[in-house]
């Protein structure tokens, strides 16, 4: 298990939480140093072929009208893009938190990954958080410490006080070059706003467990002693780590930081969607 980082982008922070939320599972340990990978070739090992032609637009972009008196026109490059993420998130936490190099692309590559097993991290649009994943023993059983609950208390201050609709100005923006980077991740044909309020509404779904959460050690054998056990752990009950990347997240997050989490995502899902919200 690892942590998230800080914040997304803010305004498709909500989006990726958990829009991300992820956003700080995956530490430091997963070799920071690594330069981004084409997407795709990330494309063949983690997502399945698509099926031709065009899918049918359940939630037009078109649709959403952006909450400001004099939309902007749409971002094609890269430094527009970061211009963009300054304006809304500040220059300070843009460099502290944010891996502004290829963002549209990472902002895809981790939506769509967060709705599956695992979501690599050398993908992700942010920068890792310091520090390790906690646990604590009782009872001759392992939980997720009470104290891993307050790495996460930053970002939860930091996505709630985004502004929602800044949010959805600057992700109307953005949206053809995530279009694209969409299409080029191994889906032409078809519309990365469906896939965003799909991973959205499975957000939503994650369980409120209140209790402490037990976990289990696996044992890699060959591997012998690790200097990073705390990769190794999984959710002891069976039905937990079979969910999806992004719900086991929120679940180690706490109840309490996932609950502020899943407002905001529900503020931005109702300005994106066109349906009713889910969860």
């Amino acid at each position: 298990m690892n942590d998230l980082s800080r914040s997304l982008i803010a305004g498709v922070v909500v989006l990726v939480v958990a829009g991300s939320a992820y956003l700080w599972w995956q530490e430091r340990q997963e070799k920071q140093g690594a330069e981004p990978v084409p997407l795709r070739a990330a494309n063949t090992s983690v997502l399945e072929p698509a099926a031709p032609g065009p899918a049918p637009v359940h939630h037009p972009i078109e649709a959403v009208v952006p909450p400001v008196a004099q939309p902007l026109p749409p971002l094609t490059d890269g430094s527009e893009v970061s211009d963009a993420l300054v304006g809304l998130l500040g220059r300070e936490q843009l460099l502290s938190f944010v891996e502004a190099s290829g963002f549209p692309r990472r902002v895809v590559a981790t939506v769509d990954n967060l709705a599956r097993g695992h979501a690599a991290s050398r993908l992700w649009p942010v920068l890792p958080a310091p520090g390790r994943f906690q646990v604590v023993e009782r009872d001759g059983a392992t939980y997720i410490a009470d104290d891993n609950r307050d790495r996460y208390t930053a970002f939860v201050r930091f996505a709630s006080a985004v502004d929602t609709d800044a949010a959805v100005a600057l992700y109307v923006r953005m949206y053809p070059m995530l279009q694209q980077a969409y299409e080029e991740l191994g889906y032409p044909g078809k519309y990365f706003n469906n896939r965003l309020i799909e991973v959205i509404d499975q957000l939503l779904a994650t369980p409120d467990l209140l209790k402490p959460i037990p976990l289990t050690l696996v044992d890699v054998k060959g591997a012998g002693e690790t200097p990073r056990p705390w990769v190794r752990y999984e959710y002891a009950d069976p039905s937990l780590e079979a969910r999806p990347a992004g719900q086991k997240i929120l679940l180690r997050m706490g109840a309490g930081n996932a609950g502020q989490l899943k407002a905001k995502l529900r503020q931005f899902r109702q300005r994106i969607a066109s349906s009713g919200v889910t969860g």
